[in-house]
C-alpha cells in the first residue's frame, strides 16, 4: 500500500503532562492533537496501547486484545459520578517528569475499582446498553481476558501453569465455578476495558476529524503470562507442563553484544497454519479498531526469528528458526483486504525478510541514527539519499537514544561525517539538522520523536533495548513546548510537501 506523503510525531500517551501521575486519554491528549494540528502535522504515532508486563514494558502486556487500563483518564469518570472530586488528589510522589509506576499503578486502579463499584449499583440506561452492546462485541477476547486476570490475582502472580491443575488446563467446570465465585471482579476488569475503548474511541475520533491518523503498534510477540497464552496453549512452544521450551529475543547487535533474551515464548506456527491463521487475524482486525496505520514490531519474525532455549541467561546461543512467511500475509490480506501496514525492518535483515516485505508492498523503516560508522559507506541504507519513496523514516525511535544523547556520545569522527553529510559548518540545533534531512528525503513519511522535536538530551530517552528496569517512564511538561516547535516542523511540512 502506498502511503501518501506525510509527516508526524512519536510520543506514546503514557508521556503526556496531567496530574495522576502518568499520561492518559484526558485533555492533554486533546490539547496534544490540537497542537499536531497547529504544527501541520498528520499522524501521531504511539507504542502498544496494551497494558504494561515485566519492566513496565508496553511490549510485555497480559492481553494482545486488551487496553492498559492506566491510560483511562479518571476525571471523566469523576464527570460521570462514578469517582468524587476528593477521590482525583494526587498523592505526594507523583512526578511531572517520570512515572513511578509503583505509586501511579496502584493509585489509579484503586479509583478504577470505586468506579466501577458506582458503575455497577447505579447505572444509567444508556450505559448500561452501552456496556452490554461492549461486551458482546468483544465476548471472543473479554471474557477469557477478565477471567485470566481475576485467576492471576488470587494466584498471587504465580505462572498460570502453577495454578490448581483444572483451571491451568481450563477444565471447563472449574472455569464456569470460578466465573461464578468471582463474578463482581470480572465484571471490573470488563468495567476498565469499557472504559479503555470508550474513551479512546473518542479520542481517536477527535484526532481524525482534525486530519490526524494514529499510527498504532503491533509487537510480534506477547508476554507468557498473558490471556491468549492461557486460552489457547496450542499456539505456542510450550512443553508437557505449559512452560516455554524456547523463548523470543534477538542475537547479538548494534544495542547488546550478549543480545536480547525478551522472553516472549515463541508460536507454534505449525498449528496457526492448521486454522488458517485465524487467531493472527483476528488479532490484525482488533488492532484496526483501534487505529488507522499499524506497525508490526519485529516484522523479520515473520520470515524467520531467534529461538533461545528457555534455560539460556541471555540470547548469544540460540538460531534462527522459519517463519510463516508470506501465509500468513496472504490469510490476512483475504480475510481483510490490503491494509496500511508498517514493517519494523531493522535488525539483521536478510534477503527473504525484504522479499517479504516487497512482496506486500510494506514500507520499512530508516533510522538516522544508524546511518553512520566507521567505515563512511556511502551505501548504507539508512542515509537519506539512499532510501526509496516507500519507507518511514525517523530520526531516532522509542529504542533510541534522543538525538541530543546521541550526539552527546557519538566520537569526534562520526561527528564530523554527519556535519559533512549534512553540509554543517556546526552541530547547532543538530536535532533540528537531523529533522530537516529526514523531511527533505524521498521518504513518503517521516516520523520525529517529542523528545528530538524539543532538543532533549539522553536521559529524556524512553527505552534502552537490554535493560529490564528503569525505563519507559517518561513524562513532558507543556512549559517545555515552545512556539518556535510547532512552527519549525510546519514550515518543514511545507517546504517538503508533506503538509
Amino acid at each position: 500500500m502506498t502511503f501518501p506523503r506525510a509527516s508526524g510525531v512519536l510520543l506514546h500517551p503514557t508521556s503526556l503532562p496531567g496530574p495522576h501521575g502518568s499520561g492518559d486519554f484526558g485533555p492533554a491528549a486533546h490539547h496534544f492533537v490540537d497542537w499536531l494540528v497547529a504544527a501541520r502535522q498528520s499522524l501521531w504515532q504511539i507504542l502498544p496501547l496494551g497494558g504494561i508486563g515485566p519492566g513496565n514494558s508496553p511490549y510485555m502486556s497480559s492481553s494482545a486484545f486488551a487496553g492498559n487500563l492506566l491510560l483511562v483518564d479518571l476525571a471523566e469518570l469523576q464527570q460521570r459520578g462514578w469517582l468524587d472530586e476528593s477521590d482525583l488528589q494526587p498523592e505526594t510522589g507523583f512526578s511531572d517528569e517520570r512515572i513511578h509506576f509503583d505509586a501511579v499503578a496502584p493509585w489509579r486502579m484503586a479509583r478504577l475499582q470505586k468506579a466501577a463499584t458506582r458503575f455497577a449499583n447505579l447505572p444509567s440506561a444508556a450505559d448500561q446498553i452501552d456496556y452490554a452492546s461492549f461486551c458482546l462485541h468483544h465476548a471472543t477476547w473479554l471474557e477469557d481476558y477478565a477471567l485470566y486476570m481475576t485467576l492471576a490475582e488470587l494466584h498471587a502472580g504465580r505462572d498460570w501453569c502453577d495454578w490448581p491443575a483444572p483451571l491451568a488446563r481450563r477444565d471447563a467446570q472449574a472455569l464456569r465455578q470460578a466465573s461464578s465465585q468471582q463474578a463482581e471482579r470480572l465484571a471490573f476488569w470488563k468495567f476498565g476495558q469499557w472504559c479503555f475503548y470508550r474513551q479512546w474511541k473518542a479520542l481517536r475520533a477527535y484526532a481524525n476529524a482534525r486530519g490526524v491518523k494514529i499510527v498504532g503498534d503491533a509487537p510480534i510477540f506477547i508476554a507468557y503470562q498473558s490471556a491468549e497464552v492461557w486460552a489457547r496453549p496450542e499456539l505456542f512452544e510450550l512443553d508437557a507442563s505449559g512452560r516455554a521450551s524456547v523463548v523470543a529475543g534477538v542475537p547479538p547487535d548494534f544495542f547488546s553484544a550478549t543480545g536480547q533474551r525478551w522472553g516472549n515464548p515463541l508460536y507454534r506456527w505449525s498449528a496457526h497454519a492448521a486454522e488458517g491463521f485465524s487467531w493472527w487475524t483476528e488479532r490484525i482486525r482488533r488492532v484496526f479498531e483501534l487505529v488507522d496505520i499499524v506497525r508490526i514490531d519485529h516484522f523479520r519474525g515473520f520470515a524467520a526469528h531467534w529461538e533461545i532455549p528457555a534455560g539460556e541467561p541471555d540470547a548469544v546461543r540460540g538460531r534462527w528458526q522459519p517463519g510463516p512467511g508470506a501465509a500468513l500475509f496472504h490469510a490476512i490480506e483475504a480475510a481483510l483486504g490490503a491494509l496500511p501496514i508498517i514493517a519494523e525492518d531493522l535488525g539483521q535483515i536478510t534477503p527473504d525478510v525484504d522479499a517479504l516485505r516487497h512482496a506486500f508492498g510494506l514500507p520499512g523503516m530508516r533510522i538516522f541514527q544508524f546511518a553512520f560508522g566507521e567505515d563512511g559507506d556511502a551505501g548504507n541504507a539508512y542515509l537519506p539519499h539512499n532510501y526509496e519513496a516507500n519507507t518511514v523514516a525517523y530520526t531516532g525511535t522509542h529504542d533510541n537514544n534522543t538525538t541530543q544523547g546521541w550526539w552527546a556520545e557519538a566520537s569526534p569522527a562520526l561527528r564530523q561525517q554527519v556535519l559533512d553529510y549534512l553540509g554543517a559548518d556546526n552541530d547547532k540545533d543538530i536535532h533540528w539538522q537531523l529533522i530537516r534531512a529526514a523531511s527533505a528525503s524521498v521518504a513518503d513519511t517521516v516520523i520525529h520523536p517529542l523528545q528530538d522535536v524539543l532538543g532533549l538530551g539522553g536521559e529524556h530517552r524512553m527505552n534502552l533495548p537490554g535493560q529490564g528496569t528503569g525505563h519507559w517512564g517518561w513524562r513532558f511538561d507543556w512549559g517545555q513546548v515552545r512556539a518556535l516547535h510547532a512552527e519549525r516542523l510546519a514550515h518543514f511540512g511545507v517546504l517538503y510537501g508533506r503538509v
